[in-house]
């Protein structure tokens, strides 16, 4: 068997894919954390109630809180906190289930929806101003690549 020295490299590091994993990380953390930053400053709150928001803007007549975690890829945990935040600030309401009275189905208020609308208004100017330098068939180049990438990792959505 064959030893290697300290300073030798894994096998598959500098790989194409493994460059392609990296660079996809960077850009989305980058991206990520001017989101952030814009939605603390100018609007006072987060990305991640951002997030819920836009979920149950896209389904008017509400989520149960399971369907809402697994929607955003995240713990039920971190949904429930988000959403008492959200509820006490009159921005969603919570009823229970009719179909499974142990669980809550949630939807954005009128009030809820106003500001949904004014923080996607402002999102849409920050994604493009992230990518006002990248020319449009690029960006169609990279939307149509990452779409085959995404169905092929067995993406249905």
């Amino acid at each position: 068997m064959e030893e290697r020295s300290a300073r030798e490299e894994p096998a598959g590091a500098g790989s194409p894919e493994l460059r392609l994993w990296v660079r996809l990380l960077r850009c989305a953390k980058i991206g990520e954390k001017q989101l952030r930053r814009n939605f603390e400053d100018q609007f006072d709150t987060t990305l991640p109630r951002f997030d819920v928001m836009a979920a149950l803007h896209r389904e008017p007549d509400g989520m149960s809180m399971g369907r809402l975690s697994k929607a955003l890829l995240v713990s039920n945990g971190n949904v429930t906190s988000i959403v008492r935040q959200l509820h006490a600030q009159g921005l969603v309401l919570s009823q229970p289930d009719p179909q499974d009275g142990r669980s809550a189905i949630v939807s954005l208020t009128e009030q809820g929806e106003r500001q949904f609308r004014q923080l996607a208004e402002a999102h849409h100017r920050w994604i493009a101003d992230i990518f006002r330098d990248v020319p449009p068939a690029r960006i169609y180049q990279l939307v149509d690549g990452l779409g085959e990438v995404r169905r092929l990792l067995g993406d249905k959505t």
